[in-house]
C-alpha cells in the first residue's frame, strides 16, 4: 500500500479549500438542497420508514456514482483516483468558511458593535441571536467553531480518508439531510429520525477522536476532567464530547441559558474557567487550525516512513548502479 496517497488526498484537499474556501457559484451542496426539498414535497410522511426511503433515495446515488467514478479512475492509476479523492473532500470540507464566519464575529465584538455581532452569528447559529449580549454572542460563535469543526472538518476527512470519494459524498450529505430534516419538530420527529441516526452513527468516532484533538492541543487535564464530567448531560451524544473537551481545552465556559423560538432553554454548563469573548472565539478557531495540521501530521509519518523504505531500496539503482540479481 502506497502510505503517501492518503496524506496527498488531505493535503490536496486542504489546500484547495485553503485557496478558494467553499465555491462561490454552483455549489454542489446548495443543488442537493433543492433536490432534497424536491424529494420531501413528493415522500414526506409522519413515518420513520417513509424517512428512511427518503434518505436512501437523496443518498445512495451520488455515493454509488463517486463509487463508480472512483473505481474508474483507480484502472488508470491510484495517483487519479487520489485527486478525484481529493475533489470530493474538498467539496466536503468548510475550514476555510468557518474560519470567515467566525472572523466576522470576532471583528464586530472587538469593535464593540453588538448589532453587526448578533447579524454576523445569527448566519451559523439557530437561536434568537436579537436577544443575545457580547458574551452570549461569543458563546454562541464558539461553540459553533467547535462543533462545525467537528462535522464540517474533521468528520469529513476522516470519512473521506477510510472510504476515499464515496466516504466524503457518504459524511456531507448524510450531514446535510440531518440539517434539513434532523429536527424534533412535529414536521420531521418521525420523518427525519433517520437523517438523525444515520448522521449520528457517521459522526460517533470522529467526533471522540476531534475531543481528544481538542485536549491534546489545549489544557490537556482540564479538557478531559470536562468531557468526563459534562459530555453526557448534553443532549447531542457527539457534540457533547466535542464541546466540553474544547471548552475545557480553551479554558472558557460555553453552554447555560440560549433563547430559541421565543423562548430561553436552559443548558447544561460546559468547560470551566473565564467568560466566552472575542479573544476566546479567536482562540477556538486556532484550535480547529492546529487540529488539521495535527492529523496531517499524523498521515505524514508513515507516508514519509514509507518514502524512506522506499529509497533505501532503490539507493543503488538511484545512484546509477546496476541492480544486483542473483
Amino acid at each position: 500500500m502506497n502510505l503517501a496517497l492518503p496524506f496527498s488526498v488531505a493535503l490536496g484537499a486542504v489546500l484547495l479549500d485553503a485557496l478558494f474556501g467553499e465555491p462561490r457559484r454552483a455549489h454542489p451542496l446548495v443543488a442537493f438542497g433543492r433536490y432534497a426539498a424536491w424529494l420531501e414535497r413528493r415522500l414526506l410522511r409522519d413515518s420513520i420508514a417513509t424517512g428512511a426511503l427518503a434518505w436512501a433515495c437523496a443518498v445512495l446515488p451520488w455515493v454509488t456514482l463517486a463509487a463508480l467514478l472512483q473505481g474508474w479512475l483507480w484502472c488508470w492509476s491510484p495517483w487519479a483516483a487520489g485527486a478525484g479523492a481529493a475533489l470530493a473532500l474538498y467539496a466536503a470540507l468548510g475550514l476555510r468558511s468557518l474560519g470567515e464566519h467566525a472572523g466576522a464575529v470576532t471583528v464586530a465584538l472587538e469593535s464593540d458593535d453588538l448589532p453587526a455581532a448578533r447579524a454576523a452569528v445569527a448566519r451559523i447559529v439557530s437561536r434568537d441571536c436579537d436577544a443575545l449580549d457580547a458574551t452570549q454572542v461569543a458563546a454562541a460563535a464558539t461553540e459553533s467553531v467547535l462543533e462545525n469543526g467537528s462535522d464540517a472538518v474533521f468528520a469529513a476527512l476522516f470519512w473521506g480518508l477510510l472510504l476515499g470519494a464515496p466516504g466524503a459524498v457518504l459524511y456531507r450529505l448524510s450531514n446535510t439531510l440531518d440539517a434539513l430534516w434532523g429536527y424534533r419538530t412535529p414536521r420531521y420527529l418521525r420523518f427525519g429520525r433517520a437523517a438523525a441516526r444515520i448522521d449520528d452513527g457517521l459522526n460517533w468516532l470522529p467526533a471522540r477522536l476531534v475531543a481528544m484533538t481538542y485536549a491534546v492541543l489545549g489544557a490537556t487535564g482540564v479538557a478531559l476532567r470536562c468531557w468526563r464530567r459534562q459530555a453526557a448531560r448534553w443532549k447531542s451524544p457527539n457534540a457533547g464530547p466535542v464541546m466540553a473537551a474544547g471548552a475545557g481545552a480553551l479554558r472558557i465556559q460555553l453552554g447555560g441559558a440560549a433563547p430559541y423560538h421565543g423562548q430561553w432553554q436552559l443548558r447544561p454548563l460546559l468547560g470551566e474557567g473565564r467568560p466566552a469573548d472575542a479573544a476566546g472565539l479567536r482562540r477556538a478557531v486556532h484550535l480547529v487550525r492546529a487540529g488539521v495540521l495535527l492529523w496531517l501530521l499524523l498521515l505524514a509519518l508513515p507516508a514519509l516512513g514509507d518514502a524512506r523504505v522506499w529509497m533505501d531500496r532503490n539507493a543503488g539503482t538511484i545512484a546509477g548502479e546496476e541492480p544486483q540479481h542473483a
